[in-house]
């Protein structure tokens, strides 16, 4: 599971950061990727990366400003025309369905396979099987803007080939038999339980994802002990006043929260034009007097969950 940055900054593209987009890489979970907000040219980013728009399986919608969502029709045409027929959930605000019709309807563009809509009118449990639960936020920004947290299953515990050493079992199926839990004769008549020889269950790593918002304690719940914490960080505190008024929030204020919920790892993104180059460090300078696992992503980074 890793997270690659495809646009990592706020309200308008520049030279050096694209507008938002995040993916969650999940090819050895789930063989997907999934997406937090499609900005403008985020098809075009995803040129640059080894991210196939086949493998995109869901998409997930903070809310419906442009820099968050003006990217979607045109990637959402592009799959169809790059191999992907396989159906798409696309989850978001309620409205989202209404701009990707009306886009897709003007422009007479059809889609080689079907997307399935989940708007949302409140926050709680929206996605949940075998592998993953995925629960939304209601956030606090100008209009309905949703976080996410995303959170896996606990996987099944390692086949403990040490302890299978002393019954001298040929490296092959029997292994797989056993590492599936199942009850295996040898050929000497013992019977092995499976069960028997799988270590404890690993735990699940936890992804959440805050986009445009002020400090609301629906981000406490949201974030609580994830490993990965992606969160807007659109001022410095020096501008606190300038981020309430737009309804964002500062580098401080998101270290603030990953320091209370117990985060292991904090990634601010959504960084101002202000903010230009290196001046950027100024953010991560800031949140890490207080989160000192702190880093200000650029453009393509791309940061294994957890992170050290």
């Amino acid at each position: 599971m890793e997270l690659q940055f495809l646009g990592t900054g706020a309200g308008v593209p520049s030279k050096g950061r694209n507008v938002s987009s995040t993916a969650l890489k999940l090819l050895d979970e789930r063989n997907e990727v999934w997406l937090f907000d499609v900005g403008e040219a985020t098809q075009h980013q995803i040129l640059e990366t080894n991210i196939r728009p086949r493998k995109i399986a869901k998409i997930f919608i903070s809310h419906l400003h442009g820099d968050h969502i003006f990217g979607l029709p045109g990637l959402l045409s592009s799959r169809a025309n790059q191999g992907g027929n396989s159906p798409l959930e696309l989850y978001g605000p309620v409205g989202l369905k209404k701009f990707v019709e009306t886009s897709l309807g003007v422009t007479g563009t059809k889609l080689g396979y079907r997307i399935k809509y989940i708007e949302l009118k409140t926050g709680g449990e929206i996605f949940n099987d075998s592998t993953f639960s995925v629960y939304a936020g209601k956030l606090e920004h100008r209009i309905a803007s949703y976080g996410y947290r995303v959170v896996e299953k606990p996987r099944t515990g390692e086949l403990l080939v040490d302890k299978l050493k002393q019954f001298n079992i040929p490296n092959g199926p029997i292994y797989g038999k056993l590492k599936a839990g199942q009850v295996v004769t040898l050929p000497d008549g013992t019977d092995l339980d499976g069960k028997d020889f799988i270590g404890p269950d690993k735990a699940g790593k936890i992804v959440s994802i805050i986009s445009d918002t002020r400090y609301t304690p629906e981000i406490d719940h949201l974030v609580d002990h994830a490993d990965v914490v992606v969160h807007e960080s659109t001022f410095s505190e020096e501008d606190k006043k300038l981020a309430y008024s737009y309804f964002h929030s500062t580098a401080s204020q998101a270290a603030r929260v990953a320091k209370k919920c117990h985060v292991k790892g904090l990634l601010l993104t959504h960084i101002s034009a202000r903010y230009t180059g290196k001046s950027a460090l100024l953010l991560q300078n800031e949140a890490r007097k207080i989160f000192n696992n702190t880093r200000v992503v650029k453009d393509f980074d791309i940061y294994p969950v957890p992170f050290n």
